[in-house]
């Protein structure tokens, strides 16, 4: 797809070649491009009767079969280029275009084509009474035009094509001369009349034998040649009246100080950014160092130095591979740093917002925060900031015009650049249409700028200004990448993952915007996203392969590697510290590994005796940290890692909770006496619980803001409000249609919790869930609507699973079905999309799981789930599908197990298969951060799993949270997890009742994982373990 920045350049472009006269190949570049529809120029065509032209300009913008309006077209230039033939009695010429142009429509109509192929018989067409008022070719012609004008403005596909957008003249030139401008104003020693004779290469007056030019520019900024090739006028540069100071001012501030008549007819690679004069003043300059880690801001600079020996020197013994210790998390760890200056503070955060801020060597904790700015020599919370809608996906300190801001990107395709001191927003730049995955703020010679990359495989740079990107580039393999520079800053690298599984790790070439290196070694297809690091502007380090794996940064081939005793992801996150002697690596189970040299054993054991206490009484020496969104947690219990000798002898026993008072759980009080609870959610903010409870009402619960729930989360410890507008309105389906022995209950939230699309075997309905008002209704039965999910790029898009195994992809905007996807032999029962891999999965009572391209909406790959001997799929057994956090594995439920899925080759990781003796699963669903499975049972027990081994961890028996003398018909149906919170969970019931469960604040989390030998007999594992 054309980003928008490739769209502009393209009219730009349209603009110059009008200006210039270049009427040909203006009119070629409309037709090639399809970004606007001359509509001028088409009219000239029609009436001089150009008809190949006419054709040939057309399909540029529609084909013949697009639409009716493109037939119609088609058929009406055709037909008057037949009659004009016929005019001129030139029958051979006539049977040939009837032949080749105009059979084609008797597909559509064939009585009309008989009828056309008839007046070759007459001696005079007007003879056909429809043809009667026929005049002359010219006149012909006009009215024909007015019919086509029609046709065209009604056709979808001209939508948008048909107006040039409103620009400045000559505004192509304009940008020309700014960039002049720019680049002039950065020379280090500006003449007063600069002979340009090239736009091929940057400008600069330094003389061409001045070392310092020589080391400029081997040192550019990626892509700091424009690469403009094209037309040049010989009138000479203008020069500025006197040297600009600020590069980024004169930028933005004085764009048409001169002019300078020259024009660009190529297009942008890494973006102009920066030029030649944006360079690093090298290793030696300390306070380009100080700069480039703090002031120049990018959270993937390590420790500045050289190594002489760098060419010679092949020992493995700097790089961390000794395991010092192992901290244990509450949640899976997503991204990790060292102080720079503390070398033995790591901050983490993980998967569900949560900002753990660790004393490595003394392993203590010192916080456990949201996204918040602390002072950590104070212990005080400074800032908190709501930065994105959806995750926060990266983080990194930046120091434009010497003010400390944070940079942060997130699922919401945004990043924004905050204020430390205030919170307040200072930029906000749009413009990637995938979520962006990670930030590289950077800093060259006062010039700060900023990378991103977005999970569709784009590179995107921005200065600090409003004024978009100055970058649109594709990553290698359009993979989902990170970059970070080496750091003397002189070196960039990226490294990142394709949809595919491809991995690649580069070095680019900075003046060409090119791959300068690619690095050999990755396992042929990763199964989530490869992180790395860079350290001692000597090597690279890589987790793939459950290991970490090292190159030396001038070889392509793999130096070393390290498993780091075990026990890690398939792609574990990595963060070397600044001297690159200490190494954090992620693990299962939610821990953190750290990998130290003999130096980072030194450190640590020199750290040992000091006093956190101490430390935090220093707060001249801790800079300022960022955090995430929420609550305090539990101190999280940290050990050493202790010898095979003096370890204890591992003790584990289920967690078994059969007590009301072993467990925080919370009966959701309604006005209304409900049925059955079909579906239970969690909203997205985690304030509030939507139950559809079987006679089709919505019920919905909220969370108010107090001193007892400062953040307005849902919480076991706050009793929430049922809520019920003013006008009495209640969410009801429609009913009238509907069989309840065929009904399947289904509904899907809106992301900003705004909408919610709802069905109970009747119409599908639209609601407000601010007003409960019915916003639209679509889709009457039959079929019968039994499972909705939204498309997570387009709320407009959403999957409809239906009761005759057929699932409808249908536009809402448009009240269309767009394809209707067949496979199952019986009612859908589970539809999942994974953004990362752009597929649909969807499940069925007939026990099949089905993988769909969400591109092409084609089948992919199908399988049955193994149902084990003996046991049969019923019709109760409904099968459902979670995609796990990676966006890679699925969870597949079903009445006899839980099973976990690889999704490109739909291979069984893992299955847990319900005993005999036991009741069948009525629901299952993954922890927000997918490190837990929370299942029921038809007996009332809940049983909470860890997702890595699928392991029993704890359970809840029906009698820890239903009455003494509870029915045993009342069970939970449905159980929802929170969307921030890993360790609560809320459950619907078979009576009508909403029930919160959270774990004892003395405990804090769900049980414990058994250890390894501890293996479960009812879980089989059917291929490599799951990596969390």
């Amino acid at each position: 797809m054309t980003s928008s920045l490739s769209r502009d350049l393209i009219f730009l472009i349209l603009q110059f070649l009008d200006e210039e006269k270049f009427e040909d190949t203006l009119h070629k570049l409309e037709q090639e491009s399809g970004f606007f529809f001359n509509l001028k120029y088409f009219e000239e065509l029609v009436l001089n009767g150009n008809w190949d032209e006419v054709e040939r300009y057309l399909s540029g913008f529609t084909k013949l079969d697009d639409n009716r309006n493109s037939t119609k077209i088609f058929f009406e230039i055709r037909k008057q280029k037949y009659l004009e033939a016929l005019d001129k009695l030139d029958r051979s010429k006539a049977v040939d275009i009837l032949v080749k142009d105009l059979k084609v429509f008797a597909s559509l109509d064939d009585e009309l084509f008989r009828e056309m192929t008839m007046l070759l018989t007459l001696d005079n067409f007007r003879e056909n009474d429809q043809l009667s008022n026929y005049r002359d070719t010219e006149t012909a012609r006009a009215i024909m035009l007015i019919e086509l004008k029609k046709l065209v403005e009604a056709n979808p596909l001209f939508r948008e094509k048909l107006q040039f957008p409103v620009m400045r003249g000559a505004r192509l030139r304009m940008l020309v001369n700014q960039s002049l401008n720019w680049q002039h104003s950065l020379c280090s020693n500006p003449r007063q009349n600069p002979d340009i004779r090239t736009l091929s290469v940057d400008h600069s007056c330094k003389n061409s034998n001045d070392s310092f030019a020589q080391l400029a520019a081997s040192n550019q900024l990626i892509g700091s040649t424009m690469k403009i090739e094209s037309f040049l006028h010989n009138q000479p540069f203008q020069p500025t009246s006197a040297p600009f100071q600020t590069p980024l001012n004169t930028w933005m501030s004085n764009p048409s100080a001169v002019t300078h008549p020259a024009v660009s007819g190529g297009f942008m690679c890494f973006g102009s950014i920066t030029n030649s004069a944006a360079i690093s003043k090298g290793p030696g300059d300390s306070d380009n160092t100080y700069r480039t880690r703090f002031s120049g801001a990018s959270d993937r600079m390590v420790f500045p130095g050289t190594n002489p020996y760098q060419g010679m020197f092949n020992s493995t013994d700097e790089l961390p591979k000794t395991v010092a210790w192992t901290l244990n998390l509450d949640s899976l760890p997503t991204i990790m740093d060292f102080h720079p200056l503390q070398q033995t503070l790591l901050l983490v955060g993980t998967a569900i917002g949560d900002i753990y801020l660790w004393e490595v060597s003394s392993r203590e904790k010192l916080l456990n925060k949201h996204f918040q700015v602390w002072d950590i020599g104070a212990s005080s919370m400074l800032l908190k900031i709501d930065a994105h809608v959806g995750s926060v996906n990266d983080l990194a300190f930046c120091c434009p015009s010497k003010q400390l801001s944070v940079v942060t990107c997130g699922d919401d395709k945004t990043i924004k650049v905050w204020d430390v001191a205030t919170g307040a927003k200072l930029f906000i730049f749009e413009g990637h249409d995938a979520p962006v995955h990670s930030v590289c703020p950077h800093c060259k010679e006062n010039v700060h700028f900023i990378f991103s990359t977005s999970v569709d495989g784009k590179i995107r740079a921005w200065l600090y200004d409003n004024l978009g990107s100055r970058v649109d580039y594709d990553a290698p393999g359009r993979s989902c990448a990170t970059m970070a520079y080496s750091a003397d800053g002189k070196r960039l690298f990226s490294c990142g993952t394709n949809k595919d599984g491809e991995s690649h790790l580069v070095e680019w070439n900075e003046d060409e915007g090119l791959v300068k290196r690619t690095y050999q070694g990755f396992q042929r297809h990763s199964v989530g996203v490869v992180q790395f690091d860079t350290t001692k502007n000597r090597f690279l380090a890589v987790g793939d392969d459950y290991s970490v794996k090292f190159w030396d940064m001038d070889n392509v081939n793999l130096l070393t590697s390290t498993d780091a005793e075990g026990g890690l992801p398939s792609n574990p996150r990595i963060r070397f510290n600044k001297e690159g002697t200490l190494l954090a690596v992620s693990a299962n189970d939610n821990r953190i590994k750290i990998l130290a040299t003999v130096d980072g054993l030194q450190l640590i054991r020199a750290n040992e005796s000091h006093s956190l206490i101490g430390a935090r009484s220093t707060p001249e020496t801790v800079t300022k940290l960022a955090c995430q969104n929420g609550d305090l947690r539990n101190m999280v219990n940290m050990e050493p890692k202790l010898s095979e000798e003096v370890r204890p002898t591992k003790v584990w026993k289920l967690t078994e909770i059969s007590e009301p008072a072993h467990v925080m759980s919370l009966r959701l009080s309604a006005c209304v006496k409900p049925d059955k609870i079909a579906r239970l959610i969690y909203t997205n903010s985690g304030t509030a619980i939507l139950a559809l409870a079987r006679n089709a009402i919505h019920l919905l619960w909220k969370w108010p803001r107090s001193d007892l729930n400062f953040s307005g989360k849902a919480t076991t410890k706050v009793t929430p409000h049922f809520i019920q507008p003013p006008s009495g309105i209640t969410m009801t389906n429609d009913l009238t249609e509907a069989k309840p022995d065929e009904a399947l209950s289904c509904f899907a939230l809106s992301k900003n919790d705004s909408y919610v699309m709802s069905a109970s075997g009747g119409t599908i309905s639209l609601f407000n869930m601010m007003t409960f008002k019915t916003m639209m209704t679509f889709m009457s039965p039959p079929p019968v609507a039994t499972f909705l999910a939204f498309h997570p790029q387009d709320n407009n898009i959403i999957a409809v699973g239906m009761n005759d195994s057929t699932i409808r992809i249908y536009n809402v905007r448009l009240d269309e079905v767009k394809t209707n996807l067949k496979g199952h032999s019986r009612k859908i029962t589970g539809l999942a999309f994974s953004n990362m891999l752009n597929v649909l999965v969807s499940s069925g009572a007939d026990a099949q799981i089905i993988v769909w391209n969400s591109n092409k909406w084609e089948r992919q790959k199908t399988s049955f789930l193994q149902i084990p001997g003996g046991m049969t799929s019923t019709e109760m057994s409904d099968t459902h599908v979670q995609f796990h956090l990676d966006q890679i594995h699925f969870l597949a439920v079903h009445g006899t197990q839980l099973a976990i899925y690889e999704t490109k080759k739909l291979e069984c990781m893992k299955q847990w298969i319900v005993e005999e003796s036991s009741a069948p699963i009525s629901h299952a669903i993954f922890s927000c951060d997918s490190q837990l499975i929370y299942a029921s049972f038809l007996d009332g027990i809940v049983r909470v799993f860890g997702t890595s081994n699928l392991q029993i961890r704890c359970q809840i028996n029906p009698t820890a949270y239903l009455p003494f003398d509870f029915s045993s018909s009342v069970y939970p149906l449905v159980i929802a997890a929170h969307p921030q919170e890993p360790n609560q969970f809320a459950i619907g019931l078979t009576d009508g009742g909403v029930l919160v469960f959270e774990p004892l604040e003395t405990e804090g989390k769900w049980g414990v994982p058994p250890p390894v030998d501890n293996g479960s007999p009812s879980c089989i594992s059917t291929a490599s373990a799951l990596a969390p």
